[in-house]
């Protein structure tokens, strides 16, 4: 008995000691790998109260970098200010940008609005190929999810069945959620909001909304009084039917203009990304984010 037992632990140990790691850039992302391989262990950079562009390249961050045995990312520029530097600094072969267990997101779907003209130090968070934040459109997560799978099927072979079933599970999920979704939100259908940054942009064309104006003067940089004021003399003109801003925002300044236009009730504020990294999170957030915006058709 004490053979077995000792036999029995050294197989849980190694099974323990070969538990797939999988580093995470962004919550959407570690939600989605749940899903597909929930045994693993997922560890995540950065949380919805917190913007992607501007993350510290902790050492606790590094360290989780060094162990992982797969990475996941949005890509598309937004983690260039610290993701470079992880990968430098964790000095893991296995995550390094341009071999398979490097994932990037963006590189899966058609960016939208890629900037125009030529990028300065004074032009803000603007990203050459187009909007990373891609996770906003559930259409184009199904397109991530697929390839995702693929990659994973082929980097984890011993898996590729199971990632499979459960791809298939959430394409039938979130294929019967985007009919509900697209009902909920039919009477916003050609409606104008005003919102800061392009958290939400993929949102917008999806459901057929327009953002008319935005409170940032540039990407990523703070309201500011004049802009403010420009933005406010627009919206008397245009009516939009609410102002929306995510929950890591500085809620000041959409609260000062909500007040302006008499609009308190409109201002919603929206986690950018999903609060709850369980398998699914990704569905619940959409479920979340569908009913507040559907609260604004009446």
């Amino acid at each position: 008995m004490l053979i077995n037992a000792i036999l029995a632990l050294g197989l849980a140990t190694a099974c323990q000691a070969h538990a797939i790691t999988v580093f995470a850039c962004e919550p959407e992302w570690a939600s989605l790998t749940r899903t597909l391989l929930p045994e693993a262990t997922v560890q995540t950079a950065t949380t919805h109260l917190q913007d992607p562009h501007h993350i510290e390249a902790r050492p606790s961050l590094i360290a989780q970098l060094r162990r992982a045995d797969f990475a996941i990312c949005t890509g598309a520029e937004l983690e260039a200010g610290w993701l470079p530097m992880l990968q430098d600094r964790a000095g893991n072969p296995k995550v390094q940008s341009g071999t398979g267990s490097m994932f990037f997101a963006a590189e899966h779907v058609d960016l939208i609005d890629p900037f125009q003209g030529t990028i300065t130090p004074f032009s803000g968070d603007v990203h050459a190929y187009g909007n990373p934040h891609v996770h906003a459109d559930p259409r184009r997560v199904l397109q991530v999810a697929r390839a995702l799978a693929l990659r994973l099927g082929t980097v984890f072979p011993e898996k590729k069945s199971q990632v499979d079933q459960n791809l298939i599970r959430f394409e039938s999920e979130m294929g019967a959620k985007i009919v509900v979704w697209e009902q909920q939100a039919r009477a916003l259908k050609g409606r104008a909001v005003i919102t800061q940054h392009a958290s939400f942009g993929y949102l917008w064309p999806w459901l057929g909304m327009k953002s008319i104006a935005d409170l940032e003067p540039k990407p990523g940089m703070p309201p500011t009084a004049t802009h403010l004021d420009r933005v406010l003399a627009h919206a008397k003109s245009q009516q939009p039917i609410g102002i929306i801003i995510a929950l890591h925002h500085d809620p000041k300044p959409a609260r000062w203009l909500a007040n302006s236009l008499g609009m308190q009730s409109r201002l919603l504020i929206l986690p950018a990304t999903v609060t709850d990294e369980q398998p699914g999170g990704i569905v619940r957030w959409f479920d979340q984010v569908l009913t507040q915006l559907s609260s604004l058709s009446k």
